[in-house]
């Protein structure tokens, strides 16, 4: 691993030589045009095969799986929680392979209902489209007691918009796990922006569709700033659509690489938190 604090230019020189091979692998990885998905929820609503594999104790990306809200079946007919699965994952852990001593499983990854007990095998876990997340008052129990326990939630990709409630029920799911929780603003100076590269501002992060300015917030370990972060949100932005379109030629080398740097970070935070 990378130690803190280590100077950020020397790591993007260093990355920039590998994220070009990096390139070229998901370039070759990657397929012509998106998987399909299989099997249906209803009609015009496909739910995607999930191949999920035993613990072994090598990092695995444990994606979670709630059940999708009205309009959340918006994007190729996928469930909310499986935007982008599980090509986004596949290369992000691509790069974790190549920039980090880290050795995770890439072409394999994890996706697992809000109270499988598996949960509990993996320090990190990752949300797409909150917005239209729904959960049983036993999966806010399971959720709740994954993150008291050391667990590690990225909430990514979810706005207001026309299609859900963004803010507004994440919020109201958040409050049935940790009633007690207070979400703060993140600014660029917190550990988690620094666990391996340096990201000093936000004024350099693209957005990939979302309007305005990406906005990083946080739930802490009993609401102090000084304790571990439990709760990462990547609110009205998709960091993982860089990961997963990174070698499709539709975004600049250099976005992706700003959505990678995230992407690393909050999975070395995690890990080490």
């Amino acid at each position: 691993m990378v130690p803190h604090g280590r100077p950020i230019v020397p790591v993007l020189r260093s990355y920039a030589a590998r994220a070009a091979s990096a390139a070229l692998l998901l370039g070759a990885a990657a397929p012509t045009s998106l998987p399909r998905p299989t099997g249906h929820a209803a009609a015009g609503q496909l739910d995607p095969e999930r191949n999920n594999i035993k613990y072994d104790g090598r990092f695995t990306f444990a994606r979670l799986v709630y059940t999708t809200g009205p309009g959340g079946y918006y994007y190729r007919g996928l469930p909310a929680w499986a935007h982008g699965y599980n090509l986004a994952e596949e290369n992000l852990m691509k790069i974790m392979r190549e920039v980090t001593a880290l050795r995770p499983h890439v072409a394999e990854s994890n996706a697992l209902a809000l109270d499988d007990p598996e949960l509990m095998k993996y320090p990190v876990a990752y949300m797409t489209e909150a917005g239209f997340w729904t959960m049983t008052d036993k999966e806010a129990a399971a959720l709740r007691k994954y993150l008291l326990k050391g667990g590690f939630i990225i909430f990514d990709d979810f706005r207001d918009d026309f299609r859900s409630a963004g803010w507004a029920n994440f919020s109201m799911q958040m409050a049935r796990i940790l009633p007690e929780a207070r979400v703060v603003e993140l600014a660029p100076t917190h550990p988690i922006f620094h666990s391996f590269f340096d990201i000093d501002t936000f004024d350099d992060l693209p957005q990939y569709y979302d309007r305005g300015r990406p906005i990083f917030r946080g739930i802490f370990e009993n609401n102090d700033p000084t304790k571990r972060l439990m709760v990462m949100i990547n609110f009205n932005t998709d960091v993982s659509n860089y990961w997963e379109f990174s070698a499709t030629g539709w975004v600049p080398v250099e976005e992706s690489n700003q959505g990678y740097k995230l992407g690393v970070n909050y999975v070395m935070y995690g890990l080490m938190h």
